[in-house]
């Protein structure tokens, strides 16, 4: 579901992109001075409002603004949809390569191995495996769990397609078996990172384990890792960081829409302003009529006022 609202999210700004294109362009093409009907002085305020919300710069192209001045709202919506796109293509990238290294490099074989055997490195930097502060990467059973998805005759076996990792015990006599698989949702990924619980099911954890301080405010935490984990968790924190950045993009492409809108409509009571004043103009012309008949030569006045 996940996946068909990513692709979904995609083909509409793609759309989105295109439309632009389509309207935009061809308007840019023509003569700026034959944009709109000549005779056309009615504004009305909703109109380019709607407009600048749907594309950015619409507005301001109905209002007769200066080219520039759509160019900039147009151009900004073009480059965040662009923005939102790359980001999104390359989160998605490194989200599959960081689960492909999680596939070949976390295992429930190895993870309950670790918890009945042990590391071959006891120590590290003064704490032994043994030591209390390390006891959560000692079993399997904790706050956390997988889900772990049976198959074949293991589901008569057991009377259930799908266990936890709390009972892993009841088929460590099957791991390995290809009717053993564990359910790689997104929980799964978070949770072989995120918790020293699961450290053991990395390959490297029994030889290069070890620990880390972490401070969280009002207390200091032992955080337990090896190579590949830190290697798993420097990828989806840059994945995160290009989902954030689309996200940001996102916030700009809906700003540029409402200062688009506000700026159109601004605009546009401010030519209604202009053609009031206009319309307010009293122009007066008072002249001489001129007759020779008369001793003053003046033979009247006249009177033109224009408004």
């Amino acid at each position: 579901m996940a996946k068909n609202l990513e692709h979904t999210s995609g083909f509409y700004l793609i759309f989105r992109l295109i439309f632009i294109f389509y309207i935009i362009f061809p308007i840019y093409g023509q003569d700026s001075t034959k944009l709109f009907v000549e005779k056309d002085s009615t504004f009305y305020p909703g109109k380019p409002l709607i407009m600048s919300l749907l594309v950015p710069g619409l507005g301001q192209l109905y209002n007769k603004e200066p080219i520039w001045k759509p160019g900039l709202f147009i151009g900004t919506e073009i480059v965040t949809l662009s923005s939102i796109l790359y980001s999104n293509k390359k989160a998605d990238q490194i989200r599959l390569d960081y689960q492909e290294f999680a596939d070949n490099n976390w295992s429930i074989e190895n993870w309950y191995s670790f918890t009945q055997s042990g590391p071959e490195v006891k120590e590290n930097n003064g704490l032994y495996f043994t030591d209390n502060k390390l006891k959560a990467m000692r079993s399997y059973i904790g706050t956390h769990h997988l889900t772990i998805h049976l198959k074949g005759d293991l589901v008569n076996i057991f009377n259930t397609e799908f266990l936890s990792s709390d009972s892993l015990s009841l088929i460590a006599g099957y791991l390995g078996s290809e009717n053993i698989s564990m359910v790689k949702d997104r929980h799964y990924y978070e949770n072989i990172g995120k918790y020293d619980q699961f450290v053991g099911g990395w390959s490297d954890v029994s030889t290069d384990w070890y620990w880390e301080e972490k401070d969280v405010g009002d207390s200091i935490e032992i955080v337990i890792k090896t190579p590949n984990k830190q290697n798993y968790l420097d990828e989806r924190y840059k994945a995160n960081q290009w989902l954030s950045f689309a996200k940001f993009s996102i916030s700009a492409m809906m700003f540029n829409h409402v200062v688009s809108g506000l700026e159109a409509v601004w605009a546009n009571r401010n030519k209604d302003s202009e053609i009031i004043k206009e319309e307010k103009k009293l122009d007066l012309d008072l002249g001489l009529f001129f007759d020779g008949n008369n001793a003053f030569g003046v033979g009247g006045l006249s009177l033109r006022m224009n408004f």
